[in-house]
């Protein structure tokens, strides 16, 4: 990690300090408001000399995609139509856990919601660990988007095929057509975290 100017310092410990105080990350106008800028957009060339420099993350496309690598990840409850999965108003909190405990790495959480995936280990009132990623290979367990509703099923691809196959008997498997149907897969699951005790998959 490379030595912070001043004003870097600065905003850094205001990000911090947000983060306690809040529970999220702040906005860029918040920082450019904090920091006395002229413009949103000299907020946003500072945190990418920090996101150089270490001390941050930035995820491109999420609202208030600020992200310090020792105070966690975001999990996502609820999802609305239109908005990126890691939208502010989708997260319910931050678990103070770093994304390196799972050893494929991790970027977010889902709260799991059912017993479709019980034959997996996946239970109600789970924490799925998820990385996000477009590589999938058949079988692997995915959380997909279905319009306004995030699912946890296995992943099986044949010509432009999509299969998504739950781990509970009583629960019919989801099938689509890649080129027109309105699912979008977020990621790959990388571990549980269960009654917090974390169980690797």
């Amino acid at each position: 990690m490379r030595k912070l100017t001043d004003r870097q310092q600065q905003i850094f410990e205001f990000i911090r300090h947000h983060i306690d105080e809040s529970g999220c990350p702040p906005t860029r106008a918040e920082i450019a408001q904090a920091m006395n800028f002229k413009s949103i957009n000299a907020a946003e060339d500072h945190l990418r000399a920090l996101a150089r420099k270490g001390v941050i993350v930035l995820r491109q496309g999420v609202s208030r995609g600020i992200f310090l690598p020792d105070t966690g990840m975001p999990i996502v409850n609820k999802v609305t139509a239109g908005q990126p999965l890691l939208s502010e108003s989708h997260i319910e909190e931050f678990l103070k856990i770093k994304r390196d405990f799972f050893p494929e790495g991790a970027d977010f959480f889902v709260r799991i919601k059912d017993m479709s995936m019980k034959n997996a280990g996946i239970l109600d009132g789970d924490l799925l660990a998820v990385r996000k990623t477009s590589e999938i290979a058949d079988g692997q367990i995915v959380v997909a988007r279905l319009n306004e509703e995030v699912t946890v099923k296995r992943y099986y691809k044949k010509d432009n095929k999509i299969r998504l196959v739950s781990e509970h008997p009583d629960v019919a498997p989801v099938e689509m057509d890649e080129k027109h149907g309105a699912s979008t897969i977020e990621g790959l699951a990388v571990g549980v975290i269960r009654h917090g005790i974390g169980a690797i998959q």
